[in-house]
């Protein structure tokens, strides 16, 4: 080792000093960790949200398993994997536009905090928020009664106009899935990366094609209604 003597006596030279640190540096974290305890996570993990910012945080199993308990004051709550199909989903003649949503797709969830029913659609910026009407979107919980499965904060309800075509109204012209929250944000973010011009163009139809395509194959359908409690 090669030392200098200076006035308090040998000391290390700087080169080696810092060949010393960088040798005790303890190594890089790999991978996603748990935003709750550190722990290491797998790249498909589960999700828990904060009710107050509606952030979405990445946790292990021990920690999501922590927020599961339904009704329980938490400040967190875990995302469910549920996926529920509404085949008999339907709604009537212009009350899509009365939802003020320009686009053929959105989700939309129950947000305890704020007691209201909130919608997002996409577009270039990411996911833009919608000021639901409250009374046309009772109607429409009215005519589905099957849509008071939705579990406020975790879970949200995917509506997407069929053929994505906006002029077409009536049965069939539009399709409902409930799902977890975690799988809208992953849908917005993976059409903010290829969306263009006004309606996303044929890269963004492609991504929503894949993905409800995807959820299609994890969906059951929903129970018949009188097996669904009121929320």
């Amino acid at each position: 080792m090669t030392t200098t003597a200076g006035p308090g006596g040998p000391r290390l030279e700087p080169l080696t000093a810092l060949r010393r640190v960088t040798s005790t540096r303890p190594p890089p974290v790999v991978g996603e960790r748990c935003e709750m305890c550190a722990e290491p996570v797998a790249d498909i993990h589960q999700h828990v949200v904060n009710l107050e910012s509606r952030a979405l945080l990445c946790t292990c199993r021990g920690c999501y398993l922590l927020f599961t308990a339904e009704g329980a004051e938490l400040r967190y709550r875990a995302v469910p994997d549920r996926y529920l199909a509404f085949p008999a989903f339907t709604l009537g003649p212009g009350q899509w536009d009365e939802l003020d949503i320009p686009v053929g797709l959105a989700f939309l969830f129950r947000n305890s905090v704020q007691g209201r029913t909130i919608a997002f659609y996409p577009g270039p910026a990411g996911a833009t928020e919608s000021e639901l009407p409250l009374e046309p979107w009772g109607a429409v919980v009215a005519a589905n009664p099957q849509l008071g499965l939705l579990q406020p904060d975790v879970e949200a309800l995917l509506v997407r106009a069929a053929g994505r075509d906006r002029s077409r109204e009536g049965d069939g012209a539009y399709t409902c899935h409930l799902v977890p929250i975690d799988a809208c944000y992953e849908l917005v973010g993976r059409l903010r990366q290829v969306w263009r011009g006004f309606d996303g163009g044929q890269d963004a139809a492609r991504a929503m094609d894949e993905f409800f395509a995807t959820v299609s194959a994890r969906s059951r359908p929903a129970p018949p209604v009188d097996q669904v409690s009121p929320r």
